[in-house]
């Protein structure tokens, strides 16, 4: 029996085969794309922890330029509260876990490796959070010059993922920048404007007590440790300050740099 393709059969079987066929290809390319995108989504964070720290240029470096500028920087685990029985001390370093391989992004979904943020403590709206996290050491002249630390929790549209880098005072902001976001363009979208990010350069994040005090607010600022708000932007505003704070507070990297400024946690500047 001969195959009539515009037959009600033939159609069919024309289409099934088109369908199999075209979504063995899409499945080949995905496969084999996912190795760069894996590569790229890495330089993608790296260039981010550079800008946060200032030793990014848009204007000067490219993608090739990573690797070299990369080299004053050590990656490295931070032990983050945790109640669970035999959990490690907060704000030590990780020996356990290799800061080439892990990934705490997926370890803040993952059961076995985050932890439940009680909702009166959550003023970051993330509701669980990776055990260990990830830090990012900058060196310079052999001495530790910043501390490049990851944030993230809830604007209005979106999550806002981004890095704040501190002096190592453990007080002292030298930066920020957000990497992942959905907010408005224009108005909360603004957190991504260079002229709102500079502002942050100098300010006191936590006071003597190692209390996190960073306060974004409505018209102009002037104390040092407040931010202007985004215009029209009040909620992705008041979510920046809150994530900010929340990281940098008991809950999550407070003993870490509590450790760090009374110099009972040294980090070595190889």
């Amino acid at each position: 029996m001969s195959f009539r393709p515009n037959s009600l059969s033939g159609t069919l079987t024309v289409a099934t085969v088109l369908c199999v066929v075209c979504s063995l290809i899409v499945s080949g390319v995905t496969v084999g794309l996912r190795p760069l995108q894996a590569k790229n989504e890495e330089l993608k964070k790296k260039r981010n922890v550079l800008a946060a720290a200032g030793l990014w240029d848009p204007e000067k470096h490219s993608n090739a330029d990573v690797p070299k500028l990369f080299e004053q920087i050590e990656t490295v685990l931070i032990n983050l509260p945790d109640a669970t029985e035999d959990a490690p001390e907060a704000g030590t370093l990780n020996d356990t876990l290799d800061p080439a391989t892990y990934n705490p992004l997926k370890a803040a979904k993952d059961p076995a490796q985050n932890v439940s943020i009680d909702p009166e403590t959550d003023i970051a709206g993330i509701k669980t959070r990776e055990r260990v996290a990830t830090a990012y050491v900058v060196k310079k002249d052999g001495k530790v010059d910043q501390i490049v630390l990851p944030v993230y929790g809830k604007g209005l549209w979106s999550t806002l993922y981004g890095f704040v880098s501190l002096d190592a005072d453990g007080r002292t902001v030298r930066g920020i920048t957000f990497y992942q976001h959905a907010e408005t363009p224009g108005l909360g979208g603004e957190v991504d404007n260079p002229r709102w990010k500079a502002q942050w350069d100098g300010k006191i994040a936590l006071d003597d007590e190692g209390h996190p005090q960073i306060d974004v607010v409505k018209g102009t600022a002037d104390g040092p440790n407040q931010i202007d708000g985004l215009s029209g932007a009040t909620i992705t505003s008041v979510g920046v300050e809150n994530l900010v704070n929340y990281w940098l507070g008991p809950d999550a990297f407070g003993p870490f740099l509590d450790r760090l400024r009374s110099g009972e946690l040294q980090i070595a500047a190889n």
